[in-house]
C-alpha cells in the first residue's frame, strides 16, 4: 500500500477549497481519506490561507507517505 499526501476538493465551483489528506495512491481524489492534515484556500485578491498540522505531517512521512507535487509546491509558499 503506497500512501500519498494530496489535496481533496471541497466547496462550490468557483470557490474551491482543499483539504490536505493522506490517502492510498490509487484511491479517488475525493474518496475516503486515512487522515486529514489541514486545509488550503486561495482567496479573492491573491491571498492564500493555509493551515497544516506539522506533527501529523512528519508522522505520516516517517510511515512512508509521499507529498504530491501540488502539495509540495503549496507548502513551499
Amino acid at each position: 500500500m503506497s500512501l500519498v499526501i494530496r489535496f481533496s476538493t471541497i466547496g462550490r465551483r468557483g470557490e474551491r477549497k482543499y483539504r490536505i489528506v493522506v490517502k492510498e495512491k490509487r484511491s479517488k481524489r475525493d474518496g475516503k481519506a486515512l487522515d486529514t492534515l489541514g486545509f488550503y484556500e486561495k482567496m479573492v485578491g491573491g491571498k492564500i490561507s493555509k493551515e497544516i498540522d506539522q506533527k501529523k505531517l512528519l508522522e505520516w512521512q516517517k510511515k512512508g507517505a509521499l507529498l504530491s507535487p501540488s502539495v509540495k509546491k503549496a507548502l513551499a509558499l
